[in-house]
């Protein structure tokens, strides 16, 4: 598999540390408000990823931290009026809801910053020691200037910095371009002991210390939204490698922005739209498509009609699949193209593509009477890694509502109303009642379903 990683600005090969495993690192989410859906996209591609890995024959460590200390997440909590634990783990469950509502599966690891207070400071610690980090009151700086590779990855120069930095009100740091590893203890705020007091961590420094923890050094991808390259990435680097000594991660994979109306989605700006509404709203399959439609390293224009493109397509894809009973060995020459996408670079764009080339050959087959058996199979696997799960129940269509009121049949979601409605046809057809037989076809076409008769009985799919 290439690689496009930010670190050295090529696309490289993917060359695991050790052979047959990969070790990913992904920044979660910082909990402080409801995601939103630009959120949803970084997830999704590193979703994709991660499926895409294990079928290729990998064995995959995927690690997704939960940030649940930080001054936003202590501010929404005291507009509140509730403890920060309380204001994190209620939306920590919010986070969970809008993971499953776009098909992305947990991590293997889901650590959170708070029970991680031990490794923090063993790492600060050790800055300490090489003469990286410095106490001040209570505080705990990195010093940048100390680390000469500091802007390897954003490719920012030190003095270019310089000019835009400012020291904050409180702050007591050397160097305006210096960050707190530790910030000490604050009134009515969580704090943990440290050796410089009681105080909690500072952002960058739980990333460094997690991914270390649970991929060691040198491990293989680590990734996240390119709004994290400068200073979050930047800053992790820094801390994990002027500590160690040695190379932090392998592979740096960053995803475009979600952008609306221009800008960039952000809860900064208010500039944003619920993701947990929209994974009600939408089929999760119809979120993923929208994502996945564009590179992962493009910017992503949302809109309305984008999002009913993807319903629409999703409609197509599932359509083909319902006419196809019997499923036979997968297609080889489809996945292998569909393989070949996703290994540029994960190029989801060009694998939807065979996918979508896929359903247009299937089709053509079942049109000519013959078996799409082996396209069906094909077809199960690439809808497997893009992560395009066929929902077990689906809402009833406003179109269908009549017919199933005319023929006495309640039902709560598409498939048990469908079952029903073949079995009315079956026993009218049965009974020589064409004219009910015949109205049941016809409310069906009206309502877009499609019922076919097979030597299996009577498939349905949505046209």
């Amino acid at each position: 598999m290439q690689i496009h990683s930010t670190l050295s600005r090529t696309t490289e090969p993917l060359e695991p540390r050790d052979p047959g495993k990969v070790g990913i690192y992904v920044c979660g989410p910082t909990v402080q408000a409801v995601p939103h859906l630009g959120h949803g996209r970084a997830f999704v591609v590193f979703d994709l990823l991660r499926r895409h890995l294990e079928w290729a024959g990998y064995d995959v460590t995927f690690v997704r931290n939960i940030t649940d200390i930080d001054d936003k997440i202590i501010n929404a909590a005291n507009e509140r009026g509730v403890t920060v634990e309380q204001h994190a783990d209620e939306m920590i469950a919010v986070f969970a809801e809008s993971m499953a509502g776009i098909n992305v599966l947990p991590p293997d690891v889901e650590p959170k910053a708070t029970e991680h207070i031990p490794q923090m400071l063993e790492l600060i610690e050790a800055l300490v020691e090489r003469g990286h980090a410095y106490a001040a009151d209570g505080d705990v700086y990195f010093a940048v200037r100390s680390h000469p590779d500091y802007g390897k990855l954003s490719g920012r120069d030190i003095d270019e910095l310089l000019s835009g930095a400012r020291v904050e009100p409180g702050e007591v740091k050397r160097d305006p371009l210096d960050f707190a590893l530790w910030k000490g203890a604050k009134a009515g705020e969580p704090a943990w002991e440290s050796p410089w007091g009681p105080g909690r961590p500072g952002w960058h420094i739980e990333c460094s210390a997690m991914a270390r923890h649970y991929l060691g050094d040198r491990f293989d991808i680590h990734g996240g939204g390119s709004d994290l390259v400068f200073p979050h990435h930047e800053n992790e680097i820094a801390q994990a490698e002027a500590a160690t000594g040695v190379p932090f991660a392998r592979h740096w994979m960053h995803n475009g922005m979600l952008n609306l109306g221009g800008e960039k989605m952000a809860k900064s700006t208010g500039h944003v739209i619920d993701l947990v509404e929209a994974s009600r709203d939408y089929p999760a399959a119809a979120l993923r498509l929208f994502y996945l439609r564009a590179h992962y390293r493009s910017p992503l224009e949302y809109s309305l009609g984008l999002l009913d493109e993807a319903v629409a397509a999703w409609d197509r894809l599932r359509s083909f699949r319902r006419k196809v009973g019997e499923v036979d060995a997968p297609d080889q020459e489809y996945l292998a193209r569909f393989a070949a996408a996703l290994d540029d670079d994960l190029a989801s764009q060009e694998a939807i593509a065979v996918l979508f080339d896929l359903v247009r050959e299937g089709n053509r087959l079942i049109d000519a009477g013959e078996s799409a058996a082996a396209m069906a199979g094909a077809y199960d696997v690439m809808v497997g890694v893009l992560g395009l799960t066929e929902e077990k129940a689906t809402a009833i269509p406003d179109g269908l509502a009549p017919l199933l009121a005319s023929q006495g049949i309640g039902a709560d979601d598409l498939d048990s109303a469908m079952a029903a409605l073949i079995e009315v046809r079956a026993d009218a057809r049965s009974a020589k009642d064409w004219a009910t037989a015949d109205a049941i076809r016809d409310g069906l076409a009206t309502a877009g379903i499609t019922i076919e008769d097979t030597a299996d009985g009577a498939r349905w799919y949505r046209a």
